[in-house]
C-alpha cells in the first residue's frame, strides 16, 4: 500500500514517512474453557524509520514489562493467562516514529461461555393431531448471542430434518410444527452450538404426544415466527424469519412493500420461511411483508429493515504543503444516525485552541513545520466507527527543477497555440519569469504568463522558434530550466463527415480525411458524443477502414443508442482538429414511465402513465397488459375502455378483471416503426371484493349409512371466491316438501357433507341445491339435483332351501331370494366365524356354488341379505359334511397287447387301494392318444363318487 502523495513527495532517500497500518487489532472472543493460555492482538505498520508500539486498555496505557501477563511480539500484544476481571475491555495500538503517531481502530476482548441446560425434567406437550405445536428451547446463559440451533428426536445424533412443516428459529431456538401428525410422537431435545467458542450443549428431552382425532380439523394460517424490526450495516447480510402454524400447511411468500426485492441479492429458502438479503445497500431499507395462507385463511407480518452505518463521503489523504500557505482537511461522513466526526493529531484529540475546526473540516492558516504530523479523522455512530489516516508534511526550500524540468523539445503547429509548463518544487511559492534567448518576455496580445507560471503563445509562426527559459526565485534561492520550440505545419480537415437520418436496423457510413505536416504521424479517432468508440468491444455494429487516405466509419444494424453527434478527430503529436456530424436514428418508442393504478373497483381499475420517448416517430397507440400475482400468470393483454388507447393518452380504464384478485399492470407504446419495450410493472393492487356469482357444480351424492344423506359437489375454483371468508350454503328437502333445510360449510375446498338424522326416511328422494357466500354476501343457487337417502338394512332373513356337498372341495346352497345376498361358510370347531369365507350373490340368483372347501370337514353355512345400509339378519345355519379326498396314488399299468387286426388293445393295471382318509374307488377310465400308426400313450384314470381323477 502506498499513499500517492507519499510516493511522489517523500521518495528521496533522505525523507522517510509516518506509520501506515497494514494490520490492526480485531474484536476477539476468548472461550472461558479454552486450553489456550494466551490472546494475541495484532498490530503491524509500514514506516520509515520503523515504528515503535504502545497499547492502551480502555483509557489506560499498558505498561509492558511491569506486568507478567502482557508482552510485545513485534507490534502485537500478547495477553498471557487471560482473565475476565483483568483483561476484558477495548484495546488500541499506537504506532509512532519521528514523523508522528497513529492510533489503531479499537478492538474488544470479551470472554465467551455457554452454560449447561438445567437438569430439571421438561414437561410433556400434548397436541391434537392437525393443530400446530411449539417446543420451547430456552437456551442456557451464554455469550456471545450468535448461537445455532437444531433439534434431536429420541437419541443423539438423530437430528430432525426441516421442511415446510417443521422449522427451527435461529433467533429463539424454538421448534415449530405447523400441523402435528401421529408420526411426530417422540422425545425432543434442543441442541445448541456456539460457533464463537466451539461448544455445544443439549436440553433434557421434551415428550411430544399427539392426541388422535377421528377427523382432522383445519386451522387458518397463524404466523408464530416473526422477525422484529431489524437494524443492519451497509454491506452486511441479513436473514428474516417467518413461519406459520395451520392445517393445511400454510404457504409462505415474501415481498417488499415499498419496492421490489433485490433481484441478484436475495434468496428464499426453507419453503419460504427464510428471506436472505445479501450485501445490504441503502436502497434495501424499507418494509418487508411475509404472508402465510392456506384454505382456511391468511396471516401477514411486516418487518422494517433499517440500514444504518457510517460511511465516508470525503476523507483526508496524505499531502505535502508549502510553508506559509493555507490548508484545509475535510472529512465528510454519511449514515443514520448522523455520525459524529472528530480529529486526532499524532494520537491526541485536536482541540479548537490548536486549529480552527468546523465539524468535519480543519482549517490551518500560515503553515509551519509544527503543523507536520499524522492526522486521523474518526466518524462514529451507535453502529460502528470508521477511520481515515493521513500524513501532512510542511515543506520549505529553494526552487528546484530536478523533479519537473521544462520539456527540452517543444513542438507547436503553425497558427496554433502552445503552452509551456513551469512547475519547480519550491517553498515559499516562487516568482516566475520567462525569456526567449536573451529577451525577457512580458504579457501581450500573443504572450501570456499564467499565475501558475506556465507560458502561453498564440498564433505561433516560424519566427517563434527558439529556446525558452523559465526562471523561478524565492527567499531561499533561484533556479531555471530551458526548452526548445519548433513550429510545424497545421493539420487541416479535407473531407468532413455528413449527417444522416435512418431507422433502427439500417446502416450508415461516414468519411473523414485530413492534410498534415509530413514529418509527423497522423492518426484518426472516431467518437460518439465525446466518448471514443471502442471498435473491439462493439465490433458487432462498428467498423473502421482506411481507403485511399480516407478514414471510413461503417455503422451496421443501427440501434437507438447509436444516435448522436459523431466526431472525427485528426491528430498529430503537435495538434489536432475535429469535425462532427449528426446521426439521427428513429425507432419504436421507449417504455412509458410512472405507471400507477387508482379508482380500484371490483372488476376495473384506472391505469395512468407518463409518455416515454417517442424516438423521433410519434406514438400511435398504447396497449396495457396485466397479470395475476398469486397465480403467477404470464402477462396478458387487458381489455380497456376506450378499446383503442390513442398515442396522446395518459390513462385508460382496464375492465373485465376478477374481483378480490391481486394484479400488476404495465404499459407498452407503439409507433409506425414498431412496438417498444414494456414499462416497469405498476405497484401491486387488489381489486375490491363482491358477492360470488359461481355456484358449486356436479352436485350429487345419496345414501351411505342408514339414516344419513350424503351430498357431494365440485368446489368453486379460488379465482371465483370474489372475497374473504368464502364458503357454501347447502339447501335440501324431501321432494314435494315445501320446507328447505339449510347448512353452512366454511371450508372452501370441501367436497362432501353428510347430514345425519334419525328421522330421515329411507330411500327418499331429496332435492338439493347449493350456493357460495363470502364476506360481501351470497351468490345464486345452483340448478337443483335429486338424490336418495340411504336404505334401511334388510329386515328379513333368507330361508335356505337346500345345502349339499358336490365333492371334497365344493358344495351348493339355495334359498328363497330377497335382495342382494351374501353367503358365509366356515369349518365347525376348526375356524371361527370372523374368518369365514364369503360369496356375494346378485338379487336375481337364489343359489350359488361354494368352493375352496376342505375335504372330510363339517361346515356351517348361513345366508344374509344386504344393501347399501348394511347387512340384515342371518338365516338359520345349515350343516354339511364334505366328502373325503380322492386317492392320492394313480393306477399303475402292468401290460398292453394289441390284436392282429390293429383295431383293439388289451390293457392291464393294478387296483388302487385308497387310504383311510380317502374315498372309495368306483371305476376307472382309459384315455388314449393316437400317433401315426399306433397308440403310443395310454392314460388311466378312475372315478370316485362320480368325479374323474
Amino acid at each position: 500500500m502506498c499513499f500517492e502523495s507519499l510516493c511522489v513527495f517523500f521518495s528521496d532517500k533522505s525523507s522517510g514517512f509516518g506509520p501506515v497500518f497494514e494490520e490492526q487489532p480485531v474484536d476477539t472472543i476468548y472461550p472461558e474453557e479454552s486450553p489456550e493460555d494466551k490472546i494475541i492482538m495484532s498490530c503491524r505498520t509500514r514506516a520509515n524509520p520503523p515504528a515503535t508500539y504502545r497499547w492502551w486498555l480502555d483509557n489506560t496505557e499498558i505498561v509492558i514489562g511491569n506486568e507478567d501477563d502482557y508482552s510485545l511480539m513485534g507490534g502485537n500484544l500478547v495477553i498471557s493467562f487471560p482473565d475476565r476481571s483483568k483483561h476484558a475491555g477495548n484495546y488500541s495500538c499506537l504506532a509512532s516514529n519521528e514523523f508522528g503517531t497513529l492510533v489503531s481502530q479499537k478492538a474488544s476482548v470479551q470472554f465467551g461461555y455457554l452454560d449447561m441446560f438445567s437438569s430439571d425434567e421438561r414437561e410433556a406437550v400434548y397436541v391434537k393431531e392437525g393443530q400446530g405445536a411449539v417446543l420451547l428451547c430456552d437456551p442456557p446463559p451464554h455469550f456471545p448471542e450468535d448461537l445455532s440451533f437444531r433439534w434431536m428426536l429420541n437419541e443423539f445424533p438423530e437430528f430432525i430434518p426441516l421442511d415446510k412443516r417443521r422449522f427451527v428459529s435461529q433467533t429463539t431456538g424454538n421448534l415449530y410444527i405447523s400441523t402435528v401428525r401421529a408420526s411426530d410422537s417422540g422425545n425432543y431435545s434442543c441442541f445448541v452450538s456456539s460457533p464463537s467458542i466451539a461448544k455445544s450443549v443439549f436440553s433434557k428431552f421434551i415428550p411430544l404426544v399427539p392426541i388422535a382425532e377421528r377427523s382432522l380439523r383445519k386451522y387458518p394460517a397463524d404466523i408464530k415466527v416473526k422477525s422484529p424490526d431489524t437494524y443492519t450495516l451497509l454491506g452486511q447480510n441479513v436473514t428474516l424469519e417467518c413461519f406459520a402454524l395451520g392445517n393445511p400447511i400454510p404457504q409462505i411468500r415474501w415481498r417488499k412493500v415499498d419496492g421490489d426485492l433485490p433481484v441478484e441479492r436475495h434468496n428464499i429458502s426453507m419453503s419460504g420461511s427464510l428471506l436472505h438479503l445479501y450485501d445490504i445497500q441503502y436502497e434495501d431499507e424499507g418494509l418487508y411483508e411475509c404472508e402465510a395462507d392456506n384454505s382456511k385463511g391468511k396471516d401477514r407480518h411486516k418487518v422494517h429493515l433499517y440500514v444504518e452505518a457510517p460511511e465516508w463521503v470525503e476523507k483526508i489523504s496524505s499531502s505535502e504543503r508549502d510553508i506559509g500557505g493555507d490548508y484545509i482537511m475535510s472529512c465528510l461522513a454519511s449514515g443514520k444516525p448522523k455520525p459524529h466526526v472528530h480529529f486526532l493529531k499524532n494520537g491526541r484529540m485536536v482541540s479548537q485552541n490548536q486549529l480552527y475546526i468546523n465539524y468535519s473540516y480543519i482549517f490551518i492558516y500560515n503553515l509551519t513545520f509544527d503543523d507536520s504530523g499524522m492526522y486521523q479523522c474518526i466518524a462514529e455512530n451507535r453502529h460502528g466507527t470508521i477511520y481515515a489516516n493521513a500524513e501532512l508534511r510542511v515543506f520549505a526550500g529553494a526552487p528546484s527543477f530536478e523533479w519537473n524540468p521544462v520539456k527540452p523539445k517543444l513542438l507547436g503547429a503553425n497558427n496554433g497555440r502552445v503552452v509551456i509548463a513551469c512547475k519547480p518544487r519550491a517553498a515559499p511559492r516562487p516568482s516566475i519569469s520567462w525569456s526567449k534567448g536573451t529577451e525577457l518576455l512580458h504579457n501581450s496580445s500573443r504572450i501570456f504568463i499564467w499565475p501558475d507560471g506556465s507560458l502561453e503563445l498564440l498564433n505561433v509562426t516560424k519566427s517563434d522558434e527558439g529556446k525558452y527559459t523559465c526562471l523561478a526565485e524565492n527567499d531561499r534561492g533561484r533556479a531555471n530550466s530551458t526548452g526548445s520550440l519548433s513550429v510545424t505545419d497545421a493539420t487541416k480537415i479535407t473531407l468532413a463527415p455528413s449527417s444522416a437520418d435512418i431507422s433502427v436496423g439500417e446502416s450508415a457510413r461516414m468519411e473523414c480525411a485530413a492534410s498534415h505536416d509530413p514529418t509527423l504521424d497522423l492518426t484518426f479517432i472516431w467518437s460518439l458524443d465525446a466518448h471514443v468508440i471502442d471498435f473491439d468491444r462493439d465490433r458487432e455494429h462498428y467498423e473502421s477502414k482506411m481507403v485511399n487516405s480516407v478514414f471510413k466509419l461503417l455503422i451496421s444494424n443501427t440501434q437507438l443508442r447509436h444516435a448522436g453527434r459523431y466526431s472525427c478527430t485528426a491528430q498529430t503529436p503537435v495538434d489536432n482538429i475535429t469535425v462532427s456530424a449528426e446521426l439521427v436514428v428513429r425507432g419504436p418508442p421507449g417504455p412509458p414511465g410512472g405507471v400507477r393504478v387508482d379508482e380500484v373497483m371490483t372488476s376495473s381499475v384506472r391505469v395512468t402513465w407518463s409518455h416515454g420517448t417517442d424516438n423521433l416517430s410519434p406514438i400511435s397507440k398504447y396497449s396495457i397488459q396485466y397479470r395475476d400475482v398469486q397465480a403467477q400468470q404470464d402477462w396478458r393483454d387487458a381489455s380497456t375502455s376506450p378499446v383503442n388507447v390513442e398515442g396522446n393518452a395518459e390513462m385508460a380504464t382496464v375492465i373485465n378483471l376478477m374481483p378480490w384478485t391481486e394484479y400488476e399492470f404495465r404499459v407498452i407504446a407503439t409507433n409506425t416503426l414498431g412496438t417498444g419495450p414494456p414499462s416497469d410493472p405498476s405497484p401491486k393492487i387488489t381489486t375490491r371484493e363482491t358477492r360470488p356469482v359461481v355456484a358449486p357444480s356436479d352436485i350429487g351424492g345419496g345414501g351411505e349409512t342408514s339414516r344419513e344423506l350424503t351430498i357431494t359437489w365440485t368446489p368453486v375454483q379460488p379465482q371465483y371466491y370474489y372475497g374473504s371468508n368464502f364458503g357454501y350454503i347447502i339447501a335440501f328437502k324431501p321432494h314435494n316438501d315445501p320446507e328447505w333445510m339449510r347448512v353452512t360449510v366454511t371450508d372452501p375446498q370441501a367436497r362432501k357433507y353428510v347430514h345425519k338424522d334419525s328421522k330421515i326416511p329411507p330411500s327418499t328422494r331429496f332435492e338439493v341445491k347449493m350456493k357460495a357466500f363470502n364476506s360481501q354476501g351470497e351468490g345464486p343457487f345452483s340448478i337443483s339435483a335429486f338424490i336418495y337417502s340411504s336404505q334401511d338394512v334388510p329386515a328379513e332373513a333368507p330361508t335356505i332351501i337346500e345345502a349339499r356337498t358336490l365333492s371334497a372341495t365344493e358344495a351348493v346352497v339355495s334359498w328363497v331370494p330377497l335382495q342382494l345376498q351374501t353367503v358365509r361358510y366356515w369349518r365347525e370347531s376348526v375356524e371361527n366365524e370372523a374368518s369365514a369365507q364369503r360369496a356375494l350373490v346378485s338379487s336375481r340368483e337364489n343359489h350359488t356354488r361354494l368352493d375352496n372347501m376342505k375335504p372330510n370337514s363339517h361346515y356351517l353355512i348361513e345366508v344374509r341379505a344386504y344393501n347399501g345400509a348394511g347387512y340384515g339378519p342371518a338365516s338359520q345355519r345349515h350343516k354339511i359334511y364334505t366328502k373325503k379326498a380322492p386317492p392320492s396314488r394313480p393306477p399303475k399299468i402292468i401290460g398292453t397287447k394289441m390284436n392282429y387286426s390293429g383295431t383293439t388293445i388289451n390293457i392291464a393295471w393294478e387296483q388302487v387301494e385308497p387310504l383311510a382318509n380317502e374315498s372309495t374307488v368306483e371305476g376307472y377310465k382309459v384315455r388314449t392318444t393316437p400317433s401315426v400308426s399306433e397308440f403310443d400313450l395310454v392314460c388311466l384314470s378312475y372315478w370316485i363318487h362320480g368325479v374323474k381323477i
